[in-house]
């Protein structure tokens, strides 16, 4: 028995005003009500009821109609509406709840689109179609828990079903189409990384949520909760009449839905919202005046208000004004009243019988609303609708406005007095710049990601093995080893039938891409911050950063002064904690190299005793001048080897410049086994160079 929607606080809806639904319920009802809005994403900190409210959604949701043994739930009252169930034309209409279809993180390719049935490939010779997730999604609910950690092939997958509606299967011989609409949900957690924007953009609607701060209010969950699981039918029954009305204002708004207009003023007013927040494309356009005639109809209104737009901008506008991963969503609301201005919207003219004046109407509009009272207005921010607008095909990070990547790095502003050994100081990285795709040398069997080569369960399939693990089944090559033995007679059932064996079993070897592990050990001594050094190094790795973002890479930072070396950051695939920390870090103080390098290892270490299919790469940014404590570069010499045994892939950046070189860090990068850079080549854009040159 599911929490009941109405039950969850922030979602009491009221019958006798047809309000009480907070930003996350009104954005879940209001792409319910018209899906092509293209779905919610709910942000937010653990322990915030995000998955509680979403299944609990489905339960409020009309019921629909469709023939009985259909299992791809064509609508029977649409003439164009096919199903691949032939047999499904003739069966009798049925109602039937609205499903709510979960798409798990570690789903297979096969699982989501379907493909062909086995058990009857391989005991009666029958080419079947089993539908996947997504025809069985068609007219109800999607939900994607923790989206943003979906495997990117799925993503693609999911996104051009969500674009066009339709989703077409091609392979093991099975050839077909069918149709997949649905109201799209995805939650996610920010602390564990973020999405990219391609698939960020494509959500209509987006809503930040967190606990709630008042004392009363946090009573009032728990108090719910506790009620909830002593008595779920008791509970239940107390929410029923709730329930049942939401139900009906749903379905009533669905049918209102359409005689809503949308007036040109309206229009005109969404367009100035939309261009003065500098929103990229049109598609936030087409999703705010979508959502608004969701609202309007939601309210009872016959036309679009100021009220709508309003409550559709806070609701689809915030995360497309982001420039880059690193920006917090959100919007100015002081800004948004003063583009939308005190004066209500003109009542649209009634439709005219023939040719009219389009400047006649009333000059003040009257809310026709048989219910008066509106829904509190929403905020939350994120995506656009699945279809409509193209995009020109590119996932990537959008890039600062100028940044020029790959022709000069950017300029480091004047030095100021150099900070002595004892004292220290912090510097902020310039603007990032899009640094070129690196990948390590080889294969992995690390975790999916974009970056380098690497053997999984996703991708292009390369070959075959013996079953085994969690592989999917390769179907021709298990029926070959099952024909090989059958020449020999060992695979014939009764009467000489061909028989497969567990033997015969071959599960499928494929080739995709892997996340890596980028550890920066930066030198942050009282010599780095001196000759600016550290504005250089910011740079370049917040550019890193912006690119792992993208690829779903993890990253670290080590940083030394003074004594001691300290992880900066721990290995974490939320860049946006990365970005904040980066210009914190202070320089100044003697160099500890050997302490950066031991502790270096140690991260390596551990991270591979969690995940020992991780690849690492290890960049070094020193002058090796090891300064602090007895033998400190003898001490250094040795730690070095001892990375060097672990058999981690290095690079030492040399940062010691002028006429008189002691060539320390060339000696170091010896005993690390690394590559040596000069520091005539570490420039914001030349650390990048680099790396690329190292990894790629």
């Amino acid at each position: 028995m599911k929490y009941p929607f109405s039950a969850v606080v922030g979602c009491e809806y009221d019958p006798t005003t047809a309000s009480g639904l907070d930003d996350m319920g009104l954005a879940l009802v209001l792409s319910s009500i018209s899906p092509e809005i293209g779905g919610v994403l709910v942000r937010g900190e653990k322990g915030t009821a995000k998955s509680t409210t979403v299944r609990g959604l489905a339960e409020v949701l009309p019921w629909i109609e469709v023939r009985d043994g259909d299992r791809f739930s064509a609508d029977p009252h649409d003439p164009a509406a096919t199903s691949p169930d032939l047999l499904a034309s003739s069966g009798a209409v049925v109602s039937r709840p609205v499903r709510l279809v979960e798409l798990p993180v570690g789903a297979t390719e096969d699982r989501v689109l379907g493909s062909l049935n086995l058990e009857k490939a391989l005991t009666a010779g029958a080419v079947e179609f089993e539908p996947g997730l997504l025809a069985r999604a068609h007219r109800g609910v999607l939900y994607v828990d923790e989206v943003n950690l979906l495997h990117d092939h799925l993503v693609d997958l999911l996104l051009d079903a969500a674009a066009t509606g339709q989703v077409t299967v091609e392979r093991d011989g099975v050839s077909i189409g069918h149709s997949a609409r649905f109201v799209l949900i995805g939650t996610m957690n920010p602390e564990e990384g973020e999405l990219r924007p391609q698939l960020l953009d494509r959500f209509g609607l987006t809503v930040e949520v967190a606990a709630p701060r008042d004392p009363a209010l946090r009573v009032e969950v728990v108090r719910r909760r506790l009620a909830f699981d002593r008595d779920p039918a008791g509970f239940v029954a107390r929410y029923a009449a709730s329930q049942a009305e939401l139900t009906r204002r749903i379905a009533l708004a669905r049918e209102r839905v359409e005689e809503v207009t949308l007036g040109e003023a309206a229009m005109l007013k969404v367009a100035e919202v939309c261009a003065a927040f500098e929103v990229d494309g049109l598609r936030a356009d087409i999703v705010t005046a979508r959502t608004a005639v969701a609202h309007a109809a939601w309210a009872g209104r016959r036309f679009v208000t100021r009220a709508d737009i309003r409550a559709a901008a806070l609701l689809a506008l915030p995360h497309r004004r982001r420039r880059n991963p690193f920006d917090a969503p959100g919007l100015d609301e002081k800004l948004l009243d003063e583009v939308l201005g005190d004066d209500e919207l003109p009542e649209p003219p009634p439709e005219p019988d023939g040719p009219t004046d389009p400047t006649d109407g009333p000059e003040d509009s009257q809310d026709p609303s048989e219910d008066p009272a509106s829904p509190s207005d929403g905020s939350g921010a994120d995506a656009g609708s699945p279809d409509e607008v193209p995009t020109d095909g590119r996932d990537d990070v959008p890039e600062p406005a100028g940044a020029e990547a790959d022709v000069q790095a950017p300029s480091a502003p004047p030095a100021p007095h150099p900070p002595g050994e004892g004292s220290s100081s912090t510097v902020a990285a310039e603007s990032a710049y899009r640094p070129r795709l690196f990948t390590v040398d080889g294969v992995g069997r690390g975790t999916p990601g974009r970056r380098s080569r690497a053997l999984g369960a996703s991708g292009r399939r390369v070959g075959a093995t013996r079953a085994g693990g969690t592989g999917t089944l390769h179907l021709v090559e298990t029926l070959r080893a099952a024909a090989e033995r059958y020449a020999t007679g060992s695979t014939r059932g009764p009467g000489g039938r061909f028989a497969l064996a567990a033997v015969d079993l071959r599960t499928a070897v494929r080739e995709g891409r892997e996340a890596n592990l980028l550890l920066f050990c930066v030198d942050a001594s009282g010599s780095m911050a001196a000759r600016r050094r550290m504005v250089q190094v910011k740079t370049a790795i917040l550019s890193l950063l912006t690119d792992a973002y993208r690829r779903r890479d993890k990253v670290a930072m080590i940083s030394f002064r003074g004594t001691d070396a300290d992880v900066t950051l721990p290995p974490t695939g939320s860049v946006e904690v990365a970005a904040a920390l980066l210009d914190e870090l202070p320089a100044g103080g003697r160099t500890p190299l050997a302490e950066g390098l031991l502790t270096a290892a140690d991260v390596v270490r551990r991270e591979r005793l969690r995940d020992d299919r991780l690849r690492p790469l290890l960049v070094v940014v020193t002058d090796g001048r090891a300064t602090s404590g007895a033998d400190a570069v003898d001490r250094s010499r040795l730690a070095a080897a001892h990375v060097a045994a672990m058999r981690v892939p290095s690079v030492v950046v040399d940062c010691e410049e002028g006429p008189l070189r002691l060539g320390l860090a060339r000696i170091l990068s010896g005993h690390l086994q690394a590559e040596h850079v000069p520091m005539a080549r570490v420039s914001a854009t030349g650390l990048v160079d680099v790396v690329n040159g190292r990894v790629a």
